[in-house]
């Protein structure tokens, strides 16, 4: 039996991540979230998005936006109010202001700034 040589494998210098930069959305959809269990716990607004380190597009569904002066990261669930409008105190409402949006179809074409989540993931960057 052979060695495997990945057990002899050293410690490189490359991260595997992606790096913030500003991406350019693609496409935008509204998805159904589950939990662990697989259990439906919302709907969330999923943006296809090109980074420019990355030839496969990569899916950004949070931000990171100021709320009393404090950066607070939220999922862009989708919710609406009792007048099927985008709930007003929404993370995805935060968004689309930052943007001067009025819809969430306006955000497909839109090139928007990311920064990481709080785990490890890129969020769009909304302050």
């Amino acid at each position: 039996m052979e060695k495997d040589d990945r057990l002899n494998m050293g410690i490189g210098t490359k991260t595997t991540t992606l790096e913030p930069k500003v991406v350019e959305i693609l496409s935008v959809q509204i998805e159904t979230a589950h939990d662990k269990e697989d259990k439906e716990v919302g709907e969330k607004v999923v943006c296809t998005c090109k980074h420019p380190d990355r030839e496969k597009p990569v899916d950004i569904s949070g931000v990171k936006y100021e709320k009393k002066k404090q950066l607070v990261f939220s999922g862009l669930w989708f919710k609406h109010d009792e007048d099927m409008k985008l709930a007003k105190d929404s993370a995805l409402a935060v968004l689309l202001r930052f943007l001067n949006l009025d819809t969430i179809a306006g955000l497909e074409g839109r090139k928007v700034a990311t920064t990481l989540g709080d785990r490890g993931f890129l969020v769009f960057k909304a302050y």
